[in-house]
């Protein structure tokens, strides 16, 4: 993370510097537009893009991160393993439920969700189940669908 941090630091300064660089060409240019005044516009025009990157970069981190603590936070939550501060009564719930079977009812989710944006969504009495996401049938719930 540290480097990434000190990537993005890099890059805006680096493209600060571009800023100045052109100011500076034109100021001593006399407001005509020579050459050092190009080439200070396209170092610019670089610094600008390696600035957006690196911005894309740390926001792709930063949004993996969040994404990675919420699914922990989730299996957490739905196997019972939480843990409340001392002092701090725990709060009765939806029973905890196993991770296999945490990770059973999301594939099914993901499938439906498929199966919806592709325009065949299940009808009438037809299974909400696919072949490769069962249901476990240990779990009573299931079995009355």
């Amino acid at each position: 993370m540290d480097s990434m941090v000190d990537a993005l630091n890099n890059a805006y300064y680096d493209f600060l510097a571009a800023a100045a660089s052109v100011l500076e060409a034109r100021e001593s240019s006399g407001g005509q537009k020579p050459e050092a005044t190009d080439a200070a516009l396209e170092n610019f025009k670089q610094r600008w893009e390696l600035f957006r990157v690196a911005c894309d970069h740390a926001e792709e981190f930063v949004e993996s991160v969040k994404q990675r603590i919420g699914s922990e936070c989730l299996v957490d939550e739905a196997t019972g393993s939480v843990v409340g501060k001392p002092g701090q009564a725990i709060k009765p719930g939806l029973p905890p439920i196993s991770a296999v079977r945490l990770e059973q009812m999301s594939k099914a989710v993901r499938w439906l969700v498929i199966e919806l944006q592709n325009g065949s969504g299940t009808s009438g009495g037809s299974s909400l189940s696919h072949p490769s996401a069962p249901f476990d049938a240990r779990f009573p719930e299931d079995a009355a669908q």
